[in-house]
């Protein structure tokens, strides 16, 4: 019986590699006949191309580029060999270089590479690798595979004569004893013995050759990885291998981008139904990936993502299309006359348009061949200039499973646009395994994530966080985080990290999460910048699931709440700048956020943690209609009067709702009403009423001697007025009454203001920092829908933000 086995580059990329390779190898030399195929050494390839390119442009850099090359042989060898390389195998080693040299200084003089100079060039990695392995094996058979495996003349894009190579493969196996054979990969030749290539990554695809043609019981490949993967482990953190696949799920995953195996290795091997191991030559007791013609039904609907990039996209169009026929024969015999492959194809029903995706850098020959082909359709405007996009890439969803499985692709699309990935051409095939999107590829790495967490991490989701504002309330929401992570991972299944922070002067950056025990450090050395490049990176990152949360008061902070919204960003905000703004710019806010569907949350504008702008809106939404709201809505201000009893100063007891965290940093805003006639603007705007802050009428209690200067003139004036704030108590408690700052909302008209209120109302038993939030509406006509509790302080709006956050993800 015979195994086939072949290593990749990076099994074979120095002489520490290879020596794990050989280890391996001779693990199973218990196997009847034993047939290794390896790639060139990492990097090989391209430096010989590369060599090959510079010569072409009479770049003398090419003598320097296979001068580096050798050494890297010789250096792999004499590793190897302790410093003691076999006279055969350094000769070889000589020879082989001495004719690079040549072909490349023949390229230099006449500064042109044909395709079949290139695959001469490039044919010299195998050899070389194969040759060293080879000779430190004892017993092994070096086998130039290129002498068995035949080709046509198609050089750079060589087809295999399968007839012809099995009767080669076949005969000389059949015609020796030796058990261990070393061959190199990627190699063939035509009829007349001159060498082609199979590709690049054609060293699987000789490896698949030789296990078809002598029956063998398996295929293994080795390579950097432990098999397949449910998508690239480089963009997907936790992306999970995959135990068993179809061959033709793998062919699908293999075309679509997943580079562990090259596609054509799969079409031999299915043929004879030889299995196709994938291993880890770095891990080589790990079981990998098997690929079969049956396996075992999984509980996923598919089994991979993958995904290509460098995508153009053409498109012809035109009313001349209409109903004639061979418009889509003449484009694809014109692209195949070029020899440009087309990976996928999109029609409209009705035929005014054909679109297909080809890889970037044959856009320039497809666009003169099509140009050419339908010149006189676009003279006479029968069909449109050909229309390119460029800057694109296939995702591509793969799985067996798919079959007959509805909702597939409606919860792949439901995914990406959540995520605002816009779709330009779609494709699947009538087999079910593949469903193909053509997207931005700077979109990728999201898209792919968002798909592996949709597929096979339903049960987790990921949020990725961006704080603005890491003072009082920001630091409360940093701890309150820091505390609930595990629980949220165990409990909800919810990921969350906070991968950016930033203040007016610096901000921070870290994808894997940011440590929230040292945030401040980090925070404190991290470079200067402003909010614009913060915004910037936030953007530019595209992230999963990423919640732009701004618990700042700044109105530099508050104007970028477009751009996040315009990508699909969700956006949590205390700030009340940007909801009590002109209401076109609210109005804005709010489009944005329904046209892009993401989450514009702003339940602590008012009340802090209370529920008061999710209870309005469950209200509108239910079918109900606000007809008036009175409210008290600064916990400052209830605090202030709640503990002003003209025995302390009232400067003093503001200075202590300052200390406790209860008022904006400049208290003014909450003594001059300010911030309440902002809380009620945005509550009659959350109920469906164009109102602006010019509407709300202010019975403002402040002495205009305190609204000037600085914050510490503040406190001054406020001291040298106190026997206004002591006629104002006293005048209350003569009535009986408590004073309390009252907002009001009826008929689209709005007021705040101080109030007496007696003992009889609603209001007059509200301590501490309490609001109260009291919604008449037709269904809440006699009593109304009372919403009362703690309405400032640090801790609470800080909940209230980190609720609004969770929510985001609903």
């Amino acid at each position: 019986m015979f195994t086939v086995i072949k290593f990749g580059g990076s099994s074979v990329a120095n002489a520490a590699h290879i020596q794990k390779t050989i280890e391996i190898i001779n693990s199973k030399k218990s196997i009847d006949v034993l047939i290794v195929v390896v790639s060139a050494l990492g990097g090989t390839t391209d430096a010989l191309l590369q060599a090959a390119d510079e010569a072409t442009t009479q770049n003398t850099a090419y003598k320097s580029t296979i001068a580096t090359l050798y050494q890297k042989h010789i250096a792999t060898a004499s590793d190897l060999f302790l410093n003691q390389i076999p006279t055969e195998l350094s000769n070889h080693i000589e020879t082989w270089f001495t004719e690079i040299n040549n072909l490349c200084d023949g390229i230099f003089l006449i500064g042109e590479l044909s395709l079949r100079s290139k695959d001469k060039i490039a044919s010299y990695g195998e050899l070389l690798s194969s040759k060293i392995i080879a000779t430190k094996i004892e017993k092994a058979v070096w086998v130039i595979s290129g002498a068995l495996i035949k080709t046509n003349q198609q050089f750079g894009n060589a087809q295999v004569d399968f007839d012809s190579t099995n009767k080669n493969i076949n005969a000389f196996f059949t015609n020796t004893n030796d058990k261990l054979f070393i061959a190199p990969g990627f190699i063939a030749t035509t009829d007349d013995n001159v060498i082609t290539t199979l590709g690049r990554g054609g060293s699987d695809y000789t490896a698949a050759i030789f296990a078809a043609a002598v029956k063998a019981n398996a295929l293994e490949i080795w390579t950097d990885v432990s098999g397949m993967m449910t998508a690239d482990p480089r963009l997907v953190a936790n992306s999970k291998q995959i135990p068993e696949i179809s061959y033709q799920e793998a062919m699908e995953l293999c075309h679509f981008g997943a580079k562990v195996v090259y596609p054509p290795t799969i079409q031999p091997v299915m043929q004879k139904n030889i299995p196709v191991w994938i291993k880890n030559t770095f891990a080589p007791t790990h079981k990998g990936t098997i690929i079969k013609n049956e396996v075992v039904k999984s509980n996923n609907i598919i089994c991979g993502i993958s995904s290509i990039k460098n995508i153009s996209l053409l498109s012809l169009e035109g009313a001349g299309m209409l109903g004639i026929p061979g418009f889509s024969k003449r484009l694809f015999e014109a692209l195949a006359f070029e020899k440009i492959n087309v990976i996928l194809i999109t029609q409209s029903s009705s035929e005014h348009s054909i679109c297909v995706a080809v890889a970037t850098e044959t856009i320039a020959a497809a666009k003169n061949i099509v140009d050419k082909t339908f010149a006189i359709e676009i003279e006479t405007n029968q069909v449109e200039p050909l229309i390119i996009e460029n800057e694109l890439s296939i995702i591509a969803l793969v799985g067996e499973n798919m079959k007959n499985h509805t909702g597939v692709s409606g919860k792949m699309f439901y995914a990406l646009g959540k995520n605002g990935i816009n779709i330009r051409a779609i494709a699947q095939g009538s087999s079910e395994r593949n469903i193909s999107s053509v997207i931005k590829t700077t979109d990728v790495n999201k898209a792919v994530n968002v798909l592996h967490q949709t597929f096979f991490e339903s049960e987790q989701k990921q949020l990725n966080v961006f704080v603005v504002g890491v003072g009082t309330v920001g630091s409360k929401l940093l701890q309150q985080i820091n505390q609930q992570t595990q629980f949220l991972l165990q409990e909800k299944n919810i990921n969350l990290k906070v991968v950016g922070l930033a203040n007016s002067k610096q901000f921070v950056i870290d994808e894997q999460g940011i440590d929230l025990d040292n945030y401040t450090t980090q925070l404190a050395e991290s470079n200067s910048g402003k909010i614009a490049a913060y915004c910037n990176v936030i953007i530019n990152s595209n992230l999963v699931n990423t919640v732009f949360v701004d618990v700042s008061a700044s109105d530099v902070v508050a104007a970028t709440y477009a751009q996040f919204l315009q990508k699909n960003i969700a956006v949590v905000a205390c700030n009340k700048v940007a909801a009590s703004a002109p209401f076109a710019d609210y109005k804005k806010l709010k489009l944005l956020a329904k046209e892009y569907n993401a989450p514009f949350l702003i339940e602590t504008n008012v009340g802090a943690g209370l529920p008061i702008i999710g209870t309005l809106n469950d209200l509108i939404y239910s079918g109900d209609k606000i007809i008036a709201i009175d409210a008290v809505l600064s916990g400052t201000l209830n605090f202030v009067f709640n503990n002003y009893d003209g025995n302390q100063s009232f400067a003093s007891i503001v200075q202590q709702a300052q200390t406790e965290g209860y008022t904006e940093p400049d208290p003014r805003l909450d003594l001059s009403g300010t911030d309440v006639m902002r809380k009620i603007l945005i509550l009659a705007r959350e109920a469906g009423y164009a109102l602006e802050m010019d509407n709300i009428e202010n019975n403002n209690f402040m002495p205009a001697s305190c609204m000037v200067g600085t914050v510490a003139d503040f406190y001054i004036a406020l001291e040298k007025e106190e026997p206004h704030f002591k006629k104002l108590y006293a005048s209350a408690k003569e009535k009986n009454c408590k004073l309390k700052f009252v907002a009001s909302f009826k008929n689209g008209n709005a007021h705040v203001g101080l109030q007496y209120i007696d003992e009889q109302h609603n209001f007059y038993h509200l301590y501490g920092k309490d609001n109260i939030v009291q919604f008449y509406t037709e269904r809440y006509q006699e009593q109304p829908l009372v919403i009362k509790g703690a309405g400032a302080g640090a801790a609470v709006t800080a909940s209230g933000v980190f609720a609004d956050i969770i929510r985001t993800l609903h």
